[in-house]
């Protein structure tokens, strides 16, 4: 099958530091093109793939020293997509919503996952206007706010076996906060929550301009209590010795997080993950399994002294059967079929799907297969 992967220009591919869009866009090329597909990224200059790379701009505009604008930078890629559309069998983009005026003549081609929240008044209004574009949600609660759209599927992200490594303890005894700070990233929580545990809490995380009035406001001053270590933003080199070496990974957001890439991060690890209940967790943490879903400070700093209960080595199983990237590109190659054969009607699909924690690969790939071997 002849793919184009459409990533956003703010981060190369994958990124360097932090950026989740762009990281599963880098590992879902590599699998497709490993498929025997033929696979071309559209993204920044800077990015690295096992597929053909189009660059659309020089450096990504978060690296980017020069003045840059992304509306732009984001237009001239369509642009140039366009001129190629023919080359491709299917286009799928990863922009959430640039593209739509752009395509109309040509949606039956194309697969838009959406990686943003969609509990938004404008988006709504925007998508009345696009209403046949075939959607991937990245988890079920994300698309319940505009439950009418065309969505094909539900696919949660995922990640190589091989990124990270297991580690079958917390050795080094802290917990851990990795992510952005922001409010409703909940990283003030954290820290009342590693506090009241008795346990050490290790913060790697990127502070936005966009939050650096937060940051300054209410959080730097957190920082110097007892225990707590400020570490910064980390590259994906550092992850595996930071998450491996905790005894918990804290998720203590407060919007309704799509997905939460952090969670299979450390699952991957062997990491318990203590969230709450927010969003995407309860698809991604299983309670007593996987850690432990919470509602509460109160009921977090309960689950840190239950954290015994839990097997890494399950932990880790778990995140090979239901995250690994090969589930995601099998899934993935289901959904275009789908697309290209017509099978995307919203009607007959309805909201309610099987659980996705069930992989793919249990359910069929073979005929998955056969079916895309026409279009290699």
């Amino acid at each position: 099958m002849r793919i184009a992967q459409i990533a956003p220009l703010y981060e190369s591919v994958p990124p360097k530091l932090y950026g989740g869009t762009e990281r599963v866009v880098a590992h879902l090329t590599d699998a497709l093109v490993r498929r025997g597909h033929d696979v071309v990224l559209f993204a920044s200059g800077d990015s690295k793939t096992e597929g053909q790379l189009i660059p659309c701009r020089d450096v990504a505009l978060r690296l980017d020293k020069e003045l840059s604008w992304d509306i732009p930078a984001h237009l001239s890629m369509l642009a140039e997509i366009r001129k190629r559309a023919k080359c491709f069998d299917i286009l799928h983009f990863h922009l959430d919503c640039f593209h739509l005026p752009l395509f109309t003549d040509m949606v039956d081609r194309t697969l838009t996952t959406v990686h943003g929240r969609q509990d938004i008044n404008d988006l709504r209004e925007l998508h009345r206007h696009y209403p046949n574009y075939p959607l991937v949600s990245i988890s079920r609660s994300q698309r319940r706010p505009l439950p009418h759209l065309r969505w094909v599927k539900t696919i949660h992200h995922g990640y190589p076996k091989s990124q990270y490594a297991f580690s079958p303890a917390g050795k080094s005894g802290y917990l851990a906060f990795l992510g952005r700070i922001a409010p409703e990233k909940g990283v003030d929580r954290a820290i009342e929550i590693a506090r009241r545990a008795g346990l050490p809490l290790r913060i790697a995380a990127k502070v936005d301009s966009a939050d650096k009035d937060y940051f300054d406001a209410h959080i730097a001053s957190l920082l110097d209590a007892p225990g707590v270590e400020f570490i910064g933003e980390i590259g994906e080199a550092e992850k595996s010795k930071f998450l491996g070496g905790a005894r918990a990974l804290l998720f203590p957001i407060s919007w309704p997080e799509p997905f939460g890439l952090v969670m299979i991060e450390a699952m991957a690890c062997g990491t318990p993950v203590i969230a709450f209940n927010q969003g995407a967790v309860p698809e991604i943490v299983r309670h007593g399994v996987t850690g432990f879903i919470v509602k509460t400070v109160d009921q977090a700093v309960k689950s840190v002294e239950r954290l015994a209960e839990i097997d890494r080595v399950t932990v880790r199983a778990t995140f090979e059967r239901y995250f690994s990237v090969e589930v995601m590109a099998t899934n993935y190659e289901v959904a275009y079929t789908d697309v290209l054969d017509g099978r995307t009607d919203v009607r007959s699909l309805g909201v309610a799907e099987t659980d996705p924690l069930v992989p793919a690969a249990s359910s069929g790939a073979l005929p998955v297969a056969a079916s895309l071997a026409g279009r290699v």
